[in-house]
């Protein structure tokens, strides 16, 4: 029978203690439907999943039916609590089981028990599994999971505090800290959740390099350092500040090229402290000096050597006026204006105190405890491009650079807004997606702008950053920059062409067209098929498609003997071929044999000449054969060998998926390569983009074929619910998700609860544009009220949901000013000021 919650847990190393039995069973009342094949993310109740397989409600018998069926899963609840038992009781240091004990208890039977009953006996069961494992951090984190509901904050916070002085070294820890910070929202403040960025940053790296002696560093602690910090920046982007966000930036770029040799082997608080301070006492930050993206920045070493002669400074740009009506135009004119740090204009006499908003006026005193070592050169690199796809790039790839994309995809929810382009269903996935919206353009979820590109002043910045960078790594890694540097091109280029201004795009084609050339005709890139990929995809973006095919076909002349071991080549021959493949489905006639001509001579790695009309029956024969040979291969080796296999394979899959169709993507689903995912973050960013990469292709693939014959949607559906089950970040996913599938019901995630609100938006601005008023739009708009209010409970810091609530909602402007004034999040207009605006 069951006992009790303290019989059960009483658990120690060496005991043999009773049975571990608990009362509580599954919610069998539940509408929420089990995980099928149309339902794999668990986010369907049970009418909606038995609709998308093609079948009606299941008949209800009676009681009768609904006892037996109790009876049934009380069986099948204690068989599976005797298994707990017996797995526990001969090894009670499994920590992984002592977390799926505590996690089975989650299925109540609905009136039987309270919520907090059921978080009691859970972190009764915790307490017991940390007794036997004290050092053990997952559990101590489960249970400060667990008191969330039960702790008052206070107490909450200052365990918190405990446990990250008891494990200052564990990054999954900080992690966790800087979540609950960041997402407890009765004590969440900007200043509140920066201090602890900087706390847990300057911790990490004295356990770094070896300053904390009591705690080594981790393995991965210094990509961690990274990635706390660039998730520090997107914050402070996301609440406004982001003045703040480019000066970490820039100062973390010249700490980590621009340090004097004498001070490496420092701990990295006496490196910050020295380089950036001259012996005569003020912090070269103060100084005037051109930082990263000014023109005329020469970093530290350049400025120590010269103070006797002096710094000069850049005039800053001139203000704009604000010429937008409304709290939200002004506030996001100001922002568009005012995203670089406030600099006292010397030429002028100006000082500190000529600031008229303290918030532009950065101080290093107020990031300098953000300040990590940065001297691994690949960490560097990232850290270059993280900064550039900050600023609006695209990221390597097109995809997000760091493992926290959940916490970048807040920055850019324009590809919620954008629907599927029918002229390029096959192209349009794997255009280029900046990371971010472009800097100073802030996000809002009803106002998705698509800008071309940066502002005048931004794009100088811009280029300056590019100019300024590339020499300070090496010639492959200037290769990489170069590549997204051309990627931004192409992506102004799409949204010009996607805005229908003819003249706009006439003008943008010609500076991309001009700056491809340059760069390609530099000696380093001129054998770079990646370079050469992209210019002719902006020929092609562009109309040029002869230009176009003459530029793929000198680059195929050049790598194709390389053949399929070589996935940027396969890269190119996916674009090339799927181009013509679009091409002859927009002139109304059936897909050539250029695409699979192109693909044909990928597998055979001979010389390669342009398509004269025909293909040998017995080449394709040969290809299909050096296809399935060569995925074979990749199927096989060791682990060791997996990463670089898999990005191998990505790029081969959609070659051959192409080339035949649908039957491809079995080759890669059968591979053992899989994905290390550690609280819902991919570990390895390579890895995450080629699986990314592969599932696009996958689903663009079936989408396609969906459009043009017939074939059940229930294959579509279950290609993107998998993917997303492994993806869950997936900015592409999530788009096609959106128009493949629609929202329903959904888990509780920061993302999701932003695709709600947006949902919510455009049913609301669909009301309006029909004219539906009164009664009819009041229960939308009241659910829209109730959704925002839990989008702003999971994420408290994001200030376009506050901007949002103020378009949809300006009866209640006052009460979420307040709030957003509560937060700290940065308001850059003054109510006062815009009751004088909508006056005059």
């Amino acid at each position: 029978g069951f006992i009790s919650c303290s019989e059960a847990t009483n658990l120690t190393p060496g005991c043999s203690p009773a049975p571990i039995s608990f009362n509580l069973v599954s919610d069998l009342t539940s509408t929420q439907a089990p995980v099928s094949w149309v339902n794999l993310l668990g986010i369907y109740d049970c009418g909606t999943s038995l609709w998308l397989e093609d079948k009606g409600q299941p008949e209800v018998k009676g009681d009768q039916q609904d006892v037996e069926a109790q009876g049934s899963s009380s069986t099948l609840l204690s068989a599976r609590v005797e298994e707990f038992n017996r797995k526990l009781r001969e090894n009670p240091m499994d920590i992984q089981l002592w977390l799926d004990f505590v996690h089975f208890q989650v299925g109540l039977q609905r009136g039987k028990m309270s919520l907090r009953a059921v978080l009691e006996k859970k972190l009764s069961i915790v307490d017991r599994a940390v007794e036997s494992n004290p050092a053990n951090v997952d559990l101590k984190l489960e249970k400060l999971c667990l008191c969330k509901e039960l702790w008052e904050p206070t107490t909450l916070q200052k365990e918190w505090k405990k446990l990250v002085f008891i494990h200052p070294n564990s990054v999954p820890l900080w992690r966790k800290y800087l979540l609950f910070t960041q997402s407890h929202f009765s004590t969440f403040s900007v200043s509140k959740v920066n201090s602890v960025f900087g706390k847990c940053l300057s911790t990490l790296s004295a356990v770094q390099d070896g300053s904390m002696v009591s705690h080594p560093p981790l393995p991965g602690t210094q990509e961690d350092l990274l990635d706390i910090f660039l998730q520090q920046c997107h914050f402070l982007r996301q609440a406004g500040h982001t003045e703040k966000a480019v000066f970490l930036f820039q100062a973390l770029l010249h700490f980590a090229f621009f340090n004097s040799d004498s001070v490496k082997d420092l701990p990295t608080r006496q490196q910050v402290q020295y380089t950036h301070k001259h012996k005569c006492g003020f912090f070269f930050w103060d100084s005037g000096e051109p930082r990263i993206g000014e023109r005329g920045a020469r970093g530290w070493m350049a400025w120590m050597l010269q103070q006797e002669r002096g710094g000069w400074v850049i005039p800053p740009e001139p203000d704009k006026d604000d010429d937008e009506d409304g709290r939200s135009g002004v506030e996001a004119s100001r922002e568009a204006n005012h995203w670089l740090p406030w600099r006292p204009d010397k030429t002028k006499g100006q000082s500190e105190e000529d600031c008229e908003d303290p918030d532009r006026h950065v101080l290093f005193d107020d990031i300098g405890p953000s300040m990590i070592r940065v001297d691994r050169p690949d960490l560097q690199l990232q850290l270059i491009l993280s900064f550039l796809q900050f600023l609006g790039l695209p990221g390597p790839s097109g995809r997000f650079s760091t493992a926290s994309s959940s916490n970048i995809l807040l920055d850019d929810l324009t590809f919620l807004e954008e629907g599927p382009d029918p002229e390029r269903p096959l192209t349009s996935h794997d255009l280029p997606m900046a990371g971010t919206c472009a800097v100073g353009h802030m996000t809002f979820l009803s106002d998705c702008r698509r800008q071309a590109g940066l502002c005048k002043a931004g794009e100088k910045f811009l280029q300056n950053v590019l100019q300024q960078t590339l020499p300070l790594v090496s010639i492959q890694d200037q290769a990489a920059i170069t590549l997204c540097w051309l990627q931004y091109e192409k992506l102004k280029v799409l949204r010009c062409l996607r805005s229908g201004n003819k003249r706009r795009l006439k003008s943008q084609g010609k500076r991309s067209k001009r700056l491809a050339k340059r760069l390609l005709k530099e000696p380093d890139n001129r054998g770079s098929l990646a370079l050469w990929r992209e210019y002719a995809h902006l020929e092609w973006l562009l109309g040029n498609l002869e230009e176009a095919r003459k530029v793929f076909d000198t680059a195929l002349g050049m790598g194709v003997i390389r053949g399929l071991n070589y996935p940027v080549l396969c890269n190119l021959c996916f674009l090339y071929a799927q181009l013509e493949v679009e091409q002859a489905l927009n002139s109304g006639t059936i897909p050539t044999s250029t695409a699979v001509y192109i693909l044909t001579k990928l597998a055979e790695g001979a010389a390669y000449t342009p398509f004269a009309g025909q293909i040998k029956p017995v080449a394709i024969l040969k290809a299909r054969k050096t296809y399935e040979q060569a995925l074979l291969s990749l199927s096989t080796g060791s682990n060791a060998e997996a990463p670089k296999k898999l990005h191998r394979m990505s790029s081969l899959v959609g070659c051959f998926g192409l080339f035949q169709y649908l039957t491809a993507i079995q080759k890669l689903i059968s591979s053992n390569l899989n994905l290390e995912v550690t609280d819902g973050s991919l570990r390895r960013p390579k890895a995450f983009s080629d699986w990314e990469s592969v599932a696009v292709q996958h689903v663009a693939l079936l989408r396609h074929h969906a459009n043009t014959s017939v074939f059940p949607l229930s294959r579509l559906r279950l290609a993107l619910t998998d993917a997303l089950s492994l993806l869950p970040f997936s900015a592409s996913l999530w788009h096609l998700y959106r128009y493949v599938m629609g929202m329903q019901r959904v888990k509780s995630s920061q993302v999701t609860f932003i695709y709600i609100a947006l949902l919510t938006i455009q049913i609301y601005l669909c009301n309006q544009v029909n004219g539906i008023a009164g009664n009819e739009v009041s229960p939308t708009i009241e659910r829209g009220s109730g959704i925002f209010y839990k989008a702003l409970q999971a994420v408290p810091w994001v200030k376009g949901l506050y901007m949002d609530t103020v378009q949809l909602f300006p009866e209640r402007v006052q009460e979420f000013l307040d709030l957003m004034t509560e937060k700290e999040l940065r308001l850059r207009v003054p109510m006062e000021e815009v009751d004088i605006l909508l006056e005059d």
